[in-house]
């Protein structure tokens, strides 16, 4: 970029609670763990249905253990409504609470793994969270002890503007007291991140697992137009 970074944004689901992996994959992931016998594809609108109507309707204190917890409930339900085959010995008792105790274990253990880093960035840069989230962003970010480190939490049912609008994102820069054209964003979705951030004028480094970047990469048939880390720790060799 032509001028000098003063400000990174995050996205957050995905991107500081893993590396690059969207909750519906991670979801798909941990019940197939337990037999799930449905394809990526089939899965999606299934997860979709379970968590678009928790938007607007999570208590705005609820953390991210209740947030998973109520996610994972309406993820039961829509299976079964679907008929979905989940062949595992012991049956659907307790799977629910399986699926979401290994999700909430594996997003503290990304958590705990990046915050050093945060606090590294933070020290040069100002800091921000643009999420598409249900309202509760803020106490989510609260209760996994990263708040502290961020001059500002934007959740897109609390501003009324979704990523990929410039407006979720303007809604940070200003409290930052940050440009489009010094401010980069870091996010795991080529859809909400990446083009957001174009729309906007901000720089934009994605998180992605090396399958990934390989995947795509074979089939754009060249490197990306944007930089590319498989950790968030490795922010630090391009930005530190």
């Amino acid at each position: 970029m032509a001028e000098p970074i003063e400000a990174l944004l995050f996205d957050f689901g995905g991107t500081l609670d893993a590396d690059g992996v969207a909750w519906k994959e991670r979801f798909y992931s941990h019940y197939r763990v337990e037999g799930l016998d449905m394809t990526p594809a089939a899965f999606a609108p299934v997860f979709f249905a379970a968590d678009d109507p928790l938007v607007g309707n999570l208590p705005s204190e609820t953390d991210l253990s209740g947030t998973v917890q109520a996610l994972t409930t309406n993820l039961e339900a829509e299976l079964a409504r679907n008929g979905a085959r989940i062949a595992k010995e012991g049956g659907d008792e307790g799977r629910g609470q399986r699926v979401a105790s290994r999700f909430l274990a594996e997003a503290s253990a990304s958590l705990a793994r990046n915050r050093p880093v945060l606090e590294a960035l933070g020290r040069r840069y100002r800091l921000g969270i643009v999420s598409n989230f249900y309202g509760n962003l803020e106490a989510v970010c609260r209760s996994v002890g990263l708040a502290s480190l961020f001059g500002v939490i934007v959740d897109s049912h609390r501003v009324g503007a979704e990523k990929p609008d410039p407006a979720i994102f303007r809604a940070a820069l200003g409290p930052l007291r940050a440009a489009p054209a010094t401010t980069l964003f870091i996010g795991d979705s080529l859809r909400r991140d990446r083009e957001g951030a174009r729309r906007t004028g901000m720089g934009f480094i994605r998180l992605a697992p090396r399958d990934v970047q390989t995947s795509e990469a074979q089939v754009s048939g060249g490197p990306p137009d944007h930089a590319v880390v498989s950790r968030l720790a490795d922010l630090t060799k391009i930005l530190l």
